[in-house]
Protein backbone atom coordinates (compact mmCIF):
# COMPACT_ATOMS: atom_id res chain seq x y z
CA UNK A 1 0.00 0.00 0.00
CA UNK A 2 1.27 3.49 -0.87
CA UNK A 3 0.62 6.10 1.80
CA UNK A 4 0.03 9.67 0.71
CA UNK A 5 2.01 12.46 2.29
CA UNK A 6 1.80 16.21 1.95
CA UNK A 7 5.61 16.33 1.82
CA UNK A 8 5.72 14.74 -1.64
CA UNK A 9 6.86 17.06 -4.41
CA UNK A 10 5.19 17.27 -7.82
CA UNK A 11 7.91 15.09 -9.35
CA UNK A 12 7.46 12.47 -6.62
CA UNK A 13 3.70 12.46 -7.25
CA UNK A 14 4.37 12.01 -10.95
CA UNK A 15 6.57 9.00 -10.23
CA UNK A 16 3.93 7.48 -7.98
CA UNK A 17 1.14 7.99 -10.53
CA UNK A 18 3.27 6.58 -13.32
CA UNK A 19 4.03 3.52 -11.19
CA UNK A 20 0.38 3.01 -10.32
CA UNK A 21 -0.69 3.69 -13.90
CA UNK A 22 1.73 1.19 -15.42
CA UNK A 23 0.77 -1.55 -12.95
CA UNK A 24 -2.93 -0.86 -13.48
CA UNK A 25 -2.58 -0.95 -17.25
CA UNK A 26 -0.56 -4.14 -17.03
CA UNK A 27 -3.16 -5.93 -14.89
CA UNK A 28 -6.02 -4.57 -16.96
CA UNK A 29 -4.38 -5.67 -20.19
CA UNK A 30 -3.72 -9.17 -18.85
CA UNK A 31 -7.31 -9.63 -17.67
CA UNK A 32 -8.79 -8.37 -20.92
CA UNK A 33 -6.36 -10.29 -23.14
CA UNK A 34 -7.03 -13.53 -21.28
CA UNK A 35 -10.75 -13.17 -21.98
CA UNK A 36 -10.57 -11.69 -25.47
CA UNK A 37 -10.00 -13.81 -28.54
CA UNK A 38 -7.76 -11.26 -30.27
CA UNK A 39 -5.02 -9.28 -28.57
CA UNK A 40 -5.35 -5.53 -28.85
CA UNK A 41 -2.37 -3.14 -28.79
CA UNK A 42 -1.62 -1.69 -25.37
CA UNK A 43 -2.64 1.89 -24.65
CA UNK A 44 0.07 4.41 -24.00
CA UNK A 45 -0.03 6.59 -20.90
CA UNK A 46 -0.77 10.26 -21.71
CA UNK A 47 2.34 11.68 -20.00
CA UNK A 48 1.57 15.32 -20.78
CA UNK A 49 -1.91 15.07 -19.21
CA UNK A 50 -0.46 13.34 -16.14
CA UNK A 51 2.06 16.17 -15.76
CA UNK A 52 -0.82 18.68 -15.94
CA UNK A 53 -2.71 16.74 -13.27
CA UNK A 54 0.29 16.65 -10.93
CA UNK A 55 0.99 20.34 -11.54
CA UNK A 56 -2.59 21.32 -10.70
CA UNK A 57 -2.56 19.06 -7.65
CA UNK A 58 0.62 20.75 -6.42
CA UNK A 59 -0.75 24.27 -7.02
CA UNK A 60 -3.96 23.51 -5.11
CA UNK A 61 -1.91 22.19 -2.21
CA UNK A 62 0.13 25.37 -2.04
CA UNK A 63 -2.26 28.14 -3.07
CA UNK A 64 -5.83 27.19 -2.13
CA UNK A 65 -7.34 29.51 0.49
CA UNK A 66 -7.69 26.68 2.99
CA UNK A 67 -5.47 23.68 3.53
CA UNK A 68 -6.77 20.52 1.86
CA UNK A 69 -5.43 17.08 2.69
CA UNK A 70 -4.19 14.70 0.01
CA UNK A 71 -6.95 12.13 0.56
CA UNK A 72 -9.68 14.70 -0.09
CA UNK A 73 -8.02 15.96 -3.25
CA UNK A 74 -7.51 12.47 -4.65
CA UNK A 75 -11.08 11.38 -3.86
CA UNK A 76 -12.40 14.55 -5.49
CA UNK A 77 -10.28 13.78 -8.54
CA UNK A 78 -11.77 10.30 -8.71
CA UNK A 79 -15.31 11.70 -8.38
CA UNK A 80 -14.68 14.18 -11.16
CA UNK A 81 -13.19 11.50 -13.40
CA UNK A 82 -16.34 9.37 -13.07
CA UNK A 83 -18.94 12.13 -13.11
CA UNK A 84 -17.67 13.36 -16.48
CA UNK A 85 -18.18 9.93 -18.09
CA UNK A 86 -21.99 9.91 -17.91
CA UNK A 87 -24.71 10.88 -15.41
CA UNK A 88 -24.85 7.40 -13.86
CA UNK A 89 -21.23 6.43 -13.19
CA UNK A 90 -20.08 7.47 -9.72
CA UNK A 91 -17.60 6.93 -6.92
CA UNK A 92 -19.60 5.78 -3.91
CA UNK A 93 -18.37 6.75 -0.49
CA UNK A 94 -19.51 4.62 2.48
CA UNK A 95 -22.82 6.44 3.04
CA UNK A 96 -23.74 6.47 -0.65
CA UNK A 97 -22.77 2.80 -1.01
CA UNK A 98 -24.93 1.93 1.99
CA UNK A 99 -27.89 3.85 0.52
CA UNK A 100 -27.52 1.95 -2.75
CA UNK A 101 -27.57 -1.37 -0.92
CA UNK A 102 -30.67 -0.25 0.99
CA UNK A 103 -32.50 0.70 -2.21
CA UNK A 104 -31.84 -2.69 -3.79
CA UNK A 105 -32.71 -4.80 -0.72
CA UNK A 106 -35.49 -2.54 0.58
CA UNK A 107 -34.52 -2.90 4.26
CA UNK A 108 -33.24 -0.19 6.60
CA UNK A 109 -33.62 1.15 10.12
CA UNK A 110 -36.03 4.07 10.07
CA UNK A 111 -39.57 5.37 10.50
CA UNK A 112 -41.49 3.99 7.52
CA UNK A 113 -42.65 7.07 5.61
CA UNK A 114 -42.44 8.18 2.00
CA UNK A 115 -41.37 11.81 1.91
CA UNK A 116 -40.73 14.71 -0.44
CA UNK A 117 -39.78 18.38 -0.15
CA UNK A 118 -42.26 21.26 -0.10
CA UNK A 119 -41.38 24.88 0.65
CA UNK A 120 -38.15 23.78 2.31
CA UNK A 121 -39.87 21.31 4.65
CA UNK A 122 -40.16 17.54 4.52
CA UNK A 123 -43.67 16.56 3.45
CA UNK A 124 -45.07 13.14 4.31
CA UNK A 125 -46.43 11.62 1.12
CA UNK A 126 -47.72 8.56 2.91
CA UNK A 127 -46.85 6.48 5.98
CA UNK A 128 -46.12 2.87 5.05
CA UNK A 129 -48.59 0.37 6.48
CA UNK A 130 -47.70 -1.31 9.77
CA UNK A 131 -44.59 0.81 10.43
CA UNK A 132 -43.54 2.90 13.47
CA UNK A 133 -44.61 6.14 11.75
CA UNK A 134 -48.12 4.92 11.05
CA UNK A 135 -48.52 3.46 14.54
CA UNK A 136 -47.33 6.74 16.10
CA UNK A 137 -49.94 8.73 14.19
CA UNK A 138 -47.97 10.33 11.37
CA UNK A 139 -50.37 11.20 8.56
CA UNK A 140 -50.13 11.89 4.84
CA UNK A 141 -49.77 15.61 4.21
CA UNK A 142 -47.90 16.34 7.46
CA UNK A 143 -45.07 18.87 7.10
CA UNK A 144 -42.07 17.95 9.24
CA UNK A 145 -40.42 21.15 10.46
CA UNK A 146 -38.07 19.72 13.10
CA UNK A 147 -36.25 16.42 13.70
CA UNK A 148 -35.40 16.25 17.41
CA UNK A 149 -33.68 19.64 17.89
CA UNK A 150 -32.63 20.00 14.24
CA UNK A 151 -34.66 22.43 12.12
CA UNK A 152 -35.51 20.96 8.73
CA UNK A 153 -35.43 24.31 6.92
CA UNK A 154 -32.18 24.51 5.01
CA UNK A 155 -31.56 20.76 4.86
CA UNK A 156 -31.63 18.80 1.65
CA UNK A 157 -34.02 15.87 1.38
CA UNK A 158 -31.17 13.37 1.57
CA UNK A 159 -29.82 15.07 4.72
CA UNK A 160 -33.25 14.95 6.36
CA UNK A 161 -33.69 11.29 5.41
CA UNK A 162 -30.27 10.49 6.90
CA UNK A 163 -31.39 12.04 10.21
CA UNK A 164 -34.61 10.01 10.24
CA UNK A 165 -32.84 6.73 9.62
CA UNK A 166 -31.00 5.02 12.44
CA UNK A 167 -30.72 1.95 14.61
CA UNK A 168 -33.87 0.02 15.45
CA UNK A 169 -35.17 1.01 18.88
CA UNK A 170 -33.75 4.54 18.80
CA UNK A 171 -36.45 7.24 19.30
CA UNK A 172 -36.82 10.45 17.30
CA UNK A 173 -39.13 13.39 17.97
CA UNK A 174 -40.93 14.77 14.91
CA UNK A 175 -42.45 18.25 15.02
CA UNK A 176 -45.10 18.51 12.30
CA UNK A 177 -47.58 21.01 10.95
CA UNK A 178 -50.95 19.50 10.09
CA UNK A 179 -53.99 20.97 8.36
CA UNK A 180 -56.73 21.79 10.85
CA UNK A 181 -54.31 22.32 13.74
CA UNK A 182 -53.26 25.82 14.76
CA UNK A 183 -50.16 24.64 16.63
CA UNK A 184 -47.34 22.26 15.64
CA UNK A 185 -47.70 18.66 16.83
CA UNK A 186 -44.89 16.65 18.42
CA UNK A 187 -44.83 12.92 17.63
CA UNK A 188 -42.29 10.51 19.07
CA UNK A 189 -41.47 7.62 16.77
CA UNK A 190 -39.37 4.59 17.71
CA UNK A 191 -37.25 3.47 14.78
CA UNK A 192 -37.52 -0.09 13.56
CA UNK A 193 -36.34 -2.26 10.67
CA UNK A 194 -38.37 -1.07 7.68
CA UNK A 195 -38.96 -3.32 4.73
CA UNK A 196 -40.02 -1.21 1.79
CA UNK A 197 -42.72 -2.87 -0.31
CA UNK A 198 -41.88 -2.40 -3.96
CA UNK A 199 -45.21 -3.98 -5.03
CA UNK A 200 -48.66 -2.73 -4.09
CA UNK A 201 -51.91 -4.09 -5.38
CA UNK A 202 -55.65 -3.69 -5.12
CA UNK A 203 -58.83 -4.26 -7.10
CA UNK A 204 -60.03 -1.29 -9.16
CA UNK A 205 -63.38 -2.89 -9.97
CA UNK A 206 -64.73 -6.42 -9.95
CA UNK A 207 -62.55 -8.41 -12.31
CA UNK A 208 -59.93 -5.71 -12.84
CA UNK A 209 -56.74 -5.60 -10.79
CA UNK A 210 -54.12 -2.93 -10.23
CA UNK A 211 -50.46 -3.54 -9.40
CA UNK A 212 -47.96 -0.75 -8.82
CA UNK A 213 -44.20 -1.33 -8.70
CA UNK A 214 -42.42 1.61 -7.07
CA UNK A 215 -38.88 0.32 -7.72
CA UNK A 216 -37.17 -2.92 -8.71
CA UNK A 217 -35.66 -4.76 -5.75
CA UNK A 218 -34.24 -8.26 -5.46
CA UNK A 219 -37.57 -9.67 -4.27
CA UNK A 220 -39.89 -7.68 -6.58
CA UNK A 221 -40.59 -10.64 -8.89
CA UNK A 222 -41.68 -12.84 -6.00
CA UNK A 223 -43.83 -10.07 -4.52
CA UNK A 224 -45.51 -9.51 -7.90
CA UNK A 225 -46.43 -13.19 -8.19
CA UNK A 226 -47.97 -13.13 -4.71
CA UNK A 227 -49.96 -10.00 -5.57
CA UNK A 228 -51.38 -11.62 -8.70
CA UNK A 229 -52.36 -14.74 -6.72
CA UNK A 230 -54.25 -12.58 -4.21
CA UNK A 231 -56.06 -10.67 -6.97
CA UNK A 232 -56.85 -13.60 -9.26
CA UNK A 233 -58.85 -16.06 -7.15
CA UNK A 234 -61.40 -18.73 -8.06
CA UNK A 235 -64.19 -16.73 -6.44
CA UNK A 236 -63.18 -13.48 -8.15
CA UNK A 237 -61.16 -14.23 -11.29
CA UNK A 238 -59.45 -11.39 -13.10
CA UNK A 239 -60.53 -10.15 -16.50
CA UNK A 240 -57.55 -7.81 -16.88
CA UNK A 241 -54.72 -6.12 -15.05
CA UNK A 242 -53.08 -2.68 -14.97
CA UNK A 243 -49.33 -2.66 -14.23
CA UNK A 244 -48.31 0.82 -13.05
CA UNK A 245 -44.65 1.70 -13.67
CA UNK A 246 -45.07 5.47 -13.57
CA UNK A 247 -42.30 7.34 -11.73
CA UNK A 248 -40.44 4.08 -11.21
CA UNK A 249 -36.71 4.96 -11.40
CA UNK A 250 -35.59 1.38 -12.01
CA UNK A 251 -33.38 -0.81 -9.86
CA UNK A 252 -32.04 -4.35 -10.16
CA UNK A 253 -31.77 -5.71 -13.71
CA UNK A 254 -32.69 -9.26 -12.69
CA UNK A 255 -35.87 -7.96 -11.03
CA UNK A 256 -36.94 -6.39 -14.34
CA UNK A 257 -36.37 -9.74 -16.04
CA UNK A 258 -38.43 -11.51 -13.36
CA UNK A 259 -41.33 -9.06 -13.75
CA UNK A 260 -41.32 -9.43 -17.54
CA UNK A 261 -41.13 -13.21 -17.21
CA UNK A 262 -44.25 -13.14 -15.02
CA UNK A 263 -46.38 -12.12 -18.02
CA UNK A 264 -44.46 -13.82 -20.84
CA UNK A 265 -44.67 -17.46 -21.86
CA UNK A 266 -41.41 -17.52 -23.81
CA UNK A 267 -38.94 -15.40 -25.73
CA UNK A 268 -36.12 -12.92 -25.21
CA UNK A 269 -36.68 -10.31 -22.49
CA UNK A 270 -33.58 -8.12 -22.88
CA UNK A 271 -29.95 -8.35 -23.90
CA UNK A 272 -26.93 -6.23 -23.04
CA UNK A 273 -23.87 -5.32 -25.06
CA UNK A 274 -20.62 -3.81 -23.77
CA UNK A 275 -16.87 -3.79 -24.38
CA UNK A 276 -15.98 -6.65 -22.05
CA UNK A 277 -17.16 -10.19 -22.87
CA UNK A 278 -18.84 -10.65 -19.49
CA UNK A 279 -21.00 -7.58 -20.14
CA UNK A 280 -22.80 -9.34 -23.01
CA UNK A 281 -25.80 -11.13 -21.55
CA UNK A 282 -29.15 -12.43 -22.78
CA UNK A 283 -32.19 -13.03 -20.59
CA UNK A 284 -35.08 -15.25 -21.70
CA UNK A 285 -38.52 -15.88 -20.23
CA UNK A 286 -39.34 -19.25 -18.75
CA UNK A 287 -42.58 -21.00 -19.80
CA UNK A 288 -45.68 -19.93 -17.89
CA UNK A 289 -47.70 -16.72 -18.10
CA UNK A 290 -49.15 -16.05 -14.65
CA UNK A 291 -52.13 -14.24 -16.22
CA UNK A 292 -52.71 -16.90 -18.90
CA UNK A 293 -52.94 -14.28 -21.61
CA UNK A 294 -55.41 -11.96 -19.90
CA UNK A 295 -55.40 -8.35 -21.16
CA UNK A 296 -52.58 -6.28 -19.66
CA UNK A 297 -52.08 -2.51 -19.77
CA UNK A 298 -48.77 -0.99 -18.61
CA UNK A 299 -48.78 2.64 -17.48
CA UNK A 300 -45.56 4.63 -18.01
CA UNK A 301 -44.46 8.26 -17.98
CA UNK A 302 -41.33 10.40 -18.07
CA UNK A 303 -40.35 9.11 -14.61
CA UNK A 304 -40.28 5.48 -15.79
CA UNK A 305 -36.60 4.67 -16.26
CA UNK A 306 -34.10 1.85 -16.69
CA UNK A 307 -35.62 -1.39 -15.36
CA UNK A 308 -39.12 0.02 -15.96
CA UNK A 309 -38.22 0.54 -19.59
CA UNK A 310 -36.87 -3.01 -19.86
CA UNK A 311 -40.25 -4.37 -18.77
CA UNK A 312 -42.25 -2.02 -20.99
CA UNK A 313 -40.00 -2.70 -23.99
CA UNK A 314 -40.15 -6.48 -23.61
CA UNK A 315 -43.93 -6.62 -23.22
CA UNK A 316 -44.39 -4.18 -26.11
CA UNK A 317 -42.08 -6.04 -28.50
CA UNK A 318 -43.79 -9.35 -27.76
CA UNK A 319 -47.24 -7.69 -28.06
CA UNK A 320 -48.07 -9.05 -24.61
CA UNK A 321 -49.29 -5.73 -23.25
CA UNK A 322 -50.51 -2.36 -24.41
CA UNK A 323 -48.22 0.43 -23.21
CA UNK A 324 -50.13 3.57 -22.25
CA UNK A 325 -49.10 6.98 -20.95
CA UNK A 326 -46.25 9.24 -22.07
CA UNK A 327 -42.69 8.68 -23.31
CA UNK A 328 -40.39 7.10 -20.76
CA UNK A 329 -37.14 8.58 -19.44
CA UNK A 330 -34.75 6.92 -21.87
CA UNK A 331 -32.04 5.36 -19.69
CA UNK A 332 -30.73 2.44 -21.69
CA UNK A 333 -27.48 1.72 -19.86
CA UNK A 334 -26.44 -0.86 -17.29
CA UNK A 335 -24.35 0.04 -14.23
CA UNK A 336 -22.15 -2.47 -12.46
CA UNK A 337 -21.32 -1.88 -8.79
CA UNK A 338 -17.75 -2.89 -7.98
CA UNK A 339 -17.02 -2.91 -4.22
CA UNK A 340 -13.69 -1.37 -3.22
CA UNK A 341 -11.78 -1.23 0.07
CA UNK A 342 -12.89 0.90 3.04
CA UNK A 343 -16.62 0.30 2.35
CA UNK A 344 -16.45 2.25 -0.89
CA UNK A 345 -17.59 1.20 -4.33
CA UNK A 346 -17.35 2.09 -7.99
CA UNK A 347 -20.61 2.37 -9.94
CA UNK A 348 -19.59 2.15 -13.58
CA UNK A 349 -21.63 2.06 -16.77
CA UNK A 350 -20.52 -1.15 -18.46
CA UNK A 351 -23.14 -1.91 -21.11
CA UNK A 352 -26.18 -0.79 -23.06
CA UNK A 353 -29.35 -2.85 -22.99
CA UNK A 354 -31.62 -3.56 -25.93
CA UNK A 355 -35.25 -4.61 -26.28
CA UNK A 356 -36.01 -8.03 -27.83
CA UNK A 357 -36.31 -6.47 -31.31
CA UNK A 358 -32.89 -4.85 -30.96
CA UNK A 359 -34.00 -1.31 -30.16
CA UNK A 360 -31.90 0.85 -27.86
CA UNK A 361 -33.99 3.30 -25.87
CA UNK A 362 -30.96 5.31 -24.69
CA UNK A 363 -31.91 9.02 -24.70
CA UNK A 364 -35.12 8.13 -26.57
CA UNK A 365 -37.33 6.10 -24.27
CA UNK A 366 -40.22 3.75 -24.87
CA UNK A 367 -42.95 5.30 -27.00
CA UNK A 368 -46.36 4.15 -25.69
CA UNK A 369 -48.84 2.42 -27.97
CA UNK A 370 -51.47 4.87 -26.75
CA UNK A 371 -50.47 8.37 -25.65
CA UNK A 372 -52.44 9.56 -22.62
CA UNK A 373 -51.21 12.69 -20.89
CA UNK A 374 -51.73 13.24 -17.18
CA UNK A 375 -54.80 15.43 -16.83
CA UNK A 376 -56.97 16.93 -14.16
CA UNK A 377 -60.64 16.13 -14.63
CA UNK A 378 -63.32 18.35 -13.12
CA UNK A 379 -66.80 17.03 -12.61
CA UNK A 380 -69.43 19.27 -14.22
CA UNK A 381 -72.53 20.43 -12.40
CA UNK A 382 -75.41 18.59 -14.11
CA UNK A 383 -78.22 20.46 -12.39
CA UNK A 384 -78.86 22.50 -15.54
CA UNK A 385 -78.75 19.47 -17.80
CA UNK A 386 -81.78 18.26 -19.78
CA UNK A 387 -84.67 16.66 -17.97
CA UNK A 388 -84.85 12.90 -17.98
CA UNK A 389 -87.78 10.52 -17.82
CA UNK A 390 -87.49 10.24 -14.05
CA UNK A 391 -88.00 14.01 -13.73
CA UNK A 392 -91.33 13.99 -15.55
CA UNK A 393 -94.49 14.20 -13.50
CA UNK A 394 -96.43 10.96 -13.46
CA UNK A 395 -93.68 8.85 -15.04
CA UNK A 396 -94.03 5.09 -14.95
CA UNK A 397 -92.18 3.38 -12.14
CA UNK A 398 -89.34 1.09 -13.14
CA UNK A 399 -90.49 -2.52 -12.86
CA UNK A 400 -87.12 -3.60 -11.49
CA UNK A 401 -87.23 -1.21 -8.57
CA UNK A 402 -88.16 2.26 -7.52
CA UNK A 403 -87.40 5.18 -9.78
CA UNK A 404 -85.43 8.04 -8.35
CA UNK A 405 -85.29 11.67 -9.28
CA UNK A 406 -81.99 13.20 -10.16
CA UNK A 407 -80.20 14.61 -7.15
CA UNK A 408 -81.91 12.30 -4.62
CA UNK A 409 -78.65 10.44 -4.00
CA UNK A 410 -76.84 13.68 -3.23
CA UNK A 411 -79.37 14.78 -0.64
CA UNK A 412 -79.58 13.56 2.90
CA UNK A 413 -82.04 15.11 5.35
CA UNK A 414 -82.48 18.12 3.10
CA UNK A 415 -78.73 18.79 2.79
CA UNK A 416 -76.55 18.11 -0.20
CA UNK A 417 -73.56 15.90 0.45
CA UNK A 418 -70.42 15.91 -1.66
CA UNK A 419 -69.71 12.74 -3.62
CA UNK A 420 -66.28 11.09 -3.36
CA UNK A 421 -63.95 11.76 -6.25
CA UNK A 422 -64.31 9.37 -9.15
CA UNK A 423 -61.38 7.41 -10.58
CA UNK A 424 -61.24 9.82 -13.53
CA UNK A 425 -60.82 12.74 -11.13
CA UNK A 426 -58.23 10.97 -8.99
CA UNK A 427 -56.12 9.40 -11.74
CA UNK A 428 -57.11 10.07 -15.34
CA UNK A 429 -54.46 7.79 -16.87
CA UNK A 430 -55.52 4.86 -14.70
CA UNK A 431 -59.14 5.60 -15.61
CA UNK A 432 -58.27 5.35 -19.31
CA UNK A 433 -56.32 2.13 -18.71
CA UNK A 434 -59.36 0.60 -17.01
CA UNK A 435 -61.59 1.67 -19.90
CA UNK A 436 -59.18 0.06 -22.36
CA UNK A 437 -59.24 -3.21 -20.42
CA UNK A 438 -63.03 -3.18 -20.46
CA UNK A 439 -63.06 -2.48 -24.18
CA UNK A 440 -60.65 -5.35 -24.85
CA UNK A 441 -62.86 -7.74 -22.91
CA UNK A 442 -66.02 -6.55 -24.66
CA UNK A 443 -64.33 -7.04 -28.02
CA UNK A 444 -63.06 -10.46 -26.97
CA UNK A 445 -66.48 -11.66 -25.85
CA UNK A 446 -68.18 -10.19 -28.91
CA UNK A 447 -65.74 -12.01 -31.19
CA UNK A 448 -66.19 -15.27 -29.29
CA UNK A 449 -69.99 -15.06 -29.55
CA UNK A 450 -69.94 -14.74 -33.35
CA UNK A 451 -69.88 -18.16 -35.05
CA UNK A 452 -68.49 -18.01 -38.55
CA UNK A 453 -69.52 -21.00 -40.65
CA UNK A 454 -67.54 -21.84 -43.75
CA UNK A 455 -69.97 -23.05 -46.43
CA UNK A 456 -69.25 -26.59 -47.49
CA UNK A 457 -68.90 -27.21 -51.19
CA UNK A 458 -70.08 -30.69 -52.11
CA UNK A 459 -68.86 -32.14 -55.33
CA UNK A 460 -71.58 -34.04 -57.20
CA UNK A 461 -71.22 -37.38 -58.90
CA UNK A 462 -70.84 -35.67 -62.23
CA UNK A 463 -68.23 -33.29 -60.91
CA UNK A 464 -70.72 -30.43 -60.57
CA UNK A 465 -70.68 -28.04 -57.62
CA UNK A 466 -73.48 -27.68 -55.10
CA UNK A 467 -74.03 -24.10 -54.02
CA UNK A 468 -73.55 -23.34 -50.40
CA UNK A 469 -76.56 -22.45 -48.29
CA UNK A 470 -76.88 -18.70 -47.77
CA UNK A 471 -76.26 -17.31 -44.32
CA UNK A 472 -79.50 -16.11 -42.75
CA UNK A 473 -79.33 -13.27 -40.24
CA UNK A 474 -82.41 -13.21 -38.02
CA UNK A 475 -83.49 -9.93 -36.49
CA UNK A 476 -86.03 -9.25 -33.78
CA UNK A 477 -88.88 -6.71 -34.33
CA UNK A 478 -87.69 -3.21 -33.49
CA UNK A 479 -89.78 -1.01 -31.21
CA UNK A 480 -89.47 2.62 -32.19
CA UNK A 481 -89.18 5.15 -29.36
CA UNK A 482 -91.14 8.28 -30.12
CA UNK A 483 -89.36 10.42 -27.56
CA UNK A 484 -87.20 13.26 -28.78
Amino acid sequence: MIRTSSTFTASQWLAIILLIGMSSFSSADSSVNSAAKTEEPKSELPLNEIRVFVDIFDRIKKAYVEEVDDRTLLENAIKGMLSELDPHSAYLEPEAFKDLQISTTGEFGGLGIEVGMEDGFVKVITPIDDTPAQKAGVMAGDLIIKLDDQLVKGLTLSEAVALMRGKAGAPILLTVIRDGHSQPIEIEVIRDIIQVKSVRSNSIEDGYGYVRITQFQVHTGKDLNNAIKNLNTKDKPLSGLVLDLRNNPGGVLQAAVDVSDTFMDEGLVVYTNGRLPNSEMRFNAAPGDKLNGLPLVVLVNGGSASASEIVAGALQDHKRAIIMGTNTFGKGSVQTVLPLHNERALKLTTARYYTPKGSSIQAQGIIPDIIVDAAKITRLDNRNDHFREADLRGHLVNSNGKSEKRGDKKKKKGKETSEPKSLAERDYQLYEALNLLKGLNIAKHATASITISTPSINEGITGGMKAAEPTVIKTEPTNVDDSK
